[in-house]
């Protein structure tokens, strides 16, 4: 697992360790039952804060998409697929929403678009 973050972004700094842990999730890159790193190794890996690693596991603990068992770590929960499907959706929406928003301010119309969204999905 490879957390990129960065102090220049609008997201703290616990939002950015969220979601990518999440999309690895997601993605099954990341798949139930596979241990994370502990919040004290994630914390001196990223060089960051403790409490800043703690209140991203706390925030994936909430979401269903962690577990900590006391005294062997934190793993990936058994979490629901469809609740994982619906929670990919409202992100590629998000997303879109975005691109079309731009899209429209360029004068793209949605053909270019889609031929766009083709070309990246054969690349992906």
């Amino acid at each position: 697992m490879n957390i990129i973050i960065s102090n220049n972004k609008d997201k703290p700094i616990y939002e950015q360790i969220a979601y990518q842990i999440k999309m690895y999730i997601l993605n099954g890159k990341l798949k139930q039952g596979d241990s994370l790193p502990s919040i004290r190794a994630l914390a001196k890996d990223l060089k960051i804060s403790v409490i800043t690693t703690k209140r991203a596991y706390e925030d994936l603990q909430k979401e269903g998409f962690i577990e900590t068992i006391a005294g062997k770590g934190t793993f990936v929960s058994s979490t629901n697929k469809e609740a994982l499907k619906e929670q990919n959706f409202k992100i590629i929406e998000k997303k879109l929403t975005e691109c079309i928003s731009i899209a429209k301010a360029s004068n793209i119309n949605i053909n270019e678009l889609k031929q766009i969204i083709d070309i990246i999905w054969e690349e992906e």
